[in-house]
């Protein structure tokens, strides 16, 4: 019988529960799907705490890929046995088996494990928005990545290196700066032994960045904002260290008319076209070399907690999966 990660009440890793489920007969418009692999995300400890609210009992994981078990009605496109990948506002990507809408699929390219396909389904694609669609990155820019070893993070390093940016990554020790320096960033600053504003200032010639990328929150959102320069784009992507507390437009003003937004994936993806776009342009970025998943944790289902517990921990760089 299949098995899903579900959880009765909100909390700490120990409320995560496998569970055999009984999965029915794909629905109108949805693809049963049988999972290879799973992404994990920080948005998954999100869903585990409540800080995302969902009804319960409910279930954890936003990204997996898999093979087509079964097809729905009033659904075109797809076939039995093909490898398919997708993310979700929904969670429950936790699980052996899942029916999720056709309109969220995507095809795997040849070429392209399923474990690569788990990882880029959230964060390859999240890197594409946020480097071409919510602030396009171009030659010459001036760039700050934290959690330039993690997962989203080692992406966005690697991809806007080839677009030519001088990347300047933010990580929390040695050993993830030398990470960060593999994953493309040409200046590395670490966490409690630098200035992070007065470094990204003085690399950049007193100017500052064009843009932040800060998946991090609480922590570094003010000196994210202090490393822009004038008219830069501050992207609130993440909630890592907590979610950032509330603030006076004005401080926008006073660094010199910044630009502040907090996007998500799904809202650059919600319509059909727009999820094939970033899709294909994510997948082409990997056989054109520009960006490389890096995998370096692999946990089983029933090991969920563990994982939770070193993703929260900081003990995780590059990408994670879960493999069922």
């Amino acid at each position: 019988m299949p098995r899903a990660i579900r959880i009765h009440e909100v909390g700490g890793p120990e409320v995560m529960l496998l569970e055999e489920v009984d999965v029915p007969a794909p629905a109108a418009g949805e693809v049963q799907v049988e999972h290879t692999a799973i992404g994990l995300n920080f948005i998954d400890v999100y869903d585990r705490t409540g800080l995302y609210p969902q009804a319960l009992p409910g279930g954890v994981g936003r990204e997996a890929a898999g093979r087509v078990l079964a097809i729905g009605k009033r659904v075109r496109g797809f076939r039995v046995g093909d490898r398919v990948s997708y993310v979700m506002s929904r969670p429950g990507a936790c699980a052996d088996i899942r029916n999720v809408p056709a309109a969220r699929l995507v095809k795997i390219p040849t070429g392209v494990s399923d474990e690569h396909a788990a990882v880029l389904a959230l964060k390859g694609m999240t890197a594409c928005f946020l480097l071409r669609h919510c602030y396009r990155v171009k030659r010459g820019d001036v760039i700050v990545v934290h959690a330039a070893a993690g997962g989203v993070g080692s992406l966005l390093a690697q991809w806007g290196k080839a677009l030519g940016a001088l990347v300047i990554g933010v990580v929390g020790s040695e050993e993830k700066a030398g990470l960060a320096k593999k994953n493309g960033c040409r200046h590395v600053l670490i966490r409690g032994r630098d200035e992070i504003a007065a470094s990204v200032k003085k690399i950049s010639k007193g100017l500052g960045a064009h843009v932040v990328y800060d998946g991090v929150g609480k922590d570094t959102f003010i000196e994210s904002l202090d490393s822009l320069r004038k008219r830069g784009m501050m992207v609130s992507y993440g909630n890592a260290s907590g979610p950032v507390p509330p603030f006076s437009p004005a401080e926008l003003v006073k660094r010199g008319s910044l630009f502040l937004t907090r996007p998500t994936m799904f809202d650059y993806t919600e319509s059909r076209a727009d999820l094939e776009a970033i899709a294909r342009e994510t997948f082409a970025a990997v056989k054109k070399g520009w960006i490389k998943v890096q995998i370096h944790q692999q946990y089983k289902l029933v090991d969920i907690a563990q994982a939770h517990r070193d993703l929260e921990a900081r003990k995780t760089t590059g990408a994670s999966i879960i493999v069922p």
